[in-house]
């Protein structure tokens, strides 16, 4: 993306010259879906898409916010001094919520500032984008302000925004993997105790191709609660015979042993997606670091039958994506990512195919669903940061 057009829509927008320019990424999963708030393990990775920021210093108490990316909704406005959720803010509660927490823990804003945005992440499509917002306010607030605050903490209150401030019952992994990324690394992060380590995803002669149905799914809006509540009660259920905290401490066997104490067809399935992605999110791991890219492209196969058969959160157009996909040459692997219900899809292709692989994907998707899918290809980036405004663009 132009940052100077950025920096020139700010300047236009606010008729001031912006100080300061940042960039938070989005993320891909390559495998872990729907287990990290069910105490399991997943394995994301920060992108190079992501969402930009100018920003530009007041002398008053009001926070001034444009998203170029909905350019309808106009200047939103609020003060630094009344950070309540307001509906009519849109899309700013997610900035607007990280500044509340923030204040909220004792630290001190003692200016408001004006904020131009603009992502190059699809909107809607499972990337992330609201993780990416939220980790950028938080970076540009650590920055701006001096605030001594770690990044870890940066990524919990970015969850609580979403949980708290948005209402939206979505686990961690979005915003550890988009706070804490590191280019052409992926994380394994154990979502039950929050130990994490760096992995490097080589991939030979592969790259990760991102596929957007375009079919656009809002996260709150989503049966995703209903699918986290599913899984609470299956964990109730087992733990009237069994010490545990989450599904993420079950082994294969535990839940084969037990799972007549949930003795409900639904529940079963999905606690059996959530223990059982657990194991392959494991698994995976140790073929990348064993550079077994068949095995590993596998289980991300598995992944997704999973979440169509157990989870139930794919969804025509990714299952049309996902089912021609596994039908080209030089595919190793490709599933879902993200809530389902639309959004994108990952797979895994050789460099040399990608051009045949977008072409065939492309036209039997569009004929079976009536309207095209995007295809991007996902560089492994790091995480939020403010970028160097250089005297010639300025």
């Amino acid at each position: 993306m132009n940052t100077n057009e950025i920096l020139q829509g700010f300047a236009n927008k606010f008729n001031q010259s912006a100080e300061k320019l940042f960039f938070s990424p989005g993320r891909i999963n390559l495998i872990g879906e729907h287990t990290d708030y069910n105490g399991g393990n997943v394995f994301p990775c920060a992108i190079s898409l992501g969402t930009y920021a100018a920003y530009g210093k007041r002398d008053d108490n009001t926070v001034q916010m444009f998203s170029e990316n909905l350019p309808d909704k106009g200047i939103i406005s609020f003060s630094l001094d009344d950070l309540k959720f307001n509906k009519e803010d849109d899309w700013a509660n997610y900035p607007k919520g990280m500044i509340y927490f923030i204040t909220k823990t004792g630290y001190k804003l003692d200016h408001g500032f004006n904020l131009y945005i603009h992502g190059n992440l699809p909107d809607g499509a499972g990337l992330s984008s609201s993780a990416s917002i939220e980790l950028l306010m938080g970076t540009i607030l650590k920055d701006v302000f001096s605030l001594d605050i770690n990044q870890l903490d940066l990524v919990k209150m970015g969850q609580k925004d979403e949980n708290d401030f948005i209402g939206v019952n979505s686990g961690i992994m979005d915003q550890f993997a988009v706070g804490m990324g590191k280019e052409n690394q992926a994380i394994l992060l154990d979502t039950n105790t929050m130990e994490y380590h760096y992995a490097p995803v080589e991939l030979g002669n592969n790259v990760i191709v991102i596929m957007n149905t375009n079919k656009h799914r809002t996260l709150a809006d989503s049966k995703y609660n209903e699918r986290r509540s599913q899984c609470e009660a299956a964990l109730k259920l087992l733990q009237t015979k069994l010490d545990i905290n989450s599904l993420g401490e079950l082994s294969i066997d535990d839940f084969d042993r037990n799972s007549y104490l949930i003795n409900d067809d639904v529940l079963i399935r999905r606690a059996r997606h959530a223990v059982f992605e657990n194991q392959r999110t494991l698994k995976a791991i140790n073929y990348l670091k064993e550079n077994n890219l068949e095995e590993f492209g596998k289980l991300v196969n598995a992944s997704h039958i999973s979440l169509h058969y157990d989870y139930e959160v794919t969804g025509k157009e990714l299952d049309t994506l996902i089912a021609t996909a596994w039908k080209q040459e030089g595919v190793l692997g490709a599933r879902m990512v993200g809530a389902g219900f639309g959004g994108c899809a990952i797979a895994i292709v050789d460099k040399d195919k990608v051009d045949t692989f977008k072409e065939n994907v492309g036209q039997i998707y569009q004929r079976e669903i009536g309207y095209a899918a995007d295809f991007y290809i996902a560089e492994i980036a790091d995480g939020p940061r403010e970028i160097a405004i250089t005297e010639v663009e300025k």
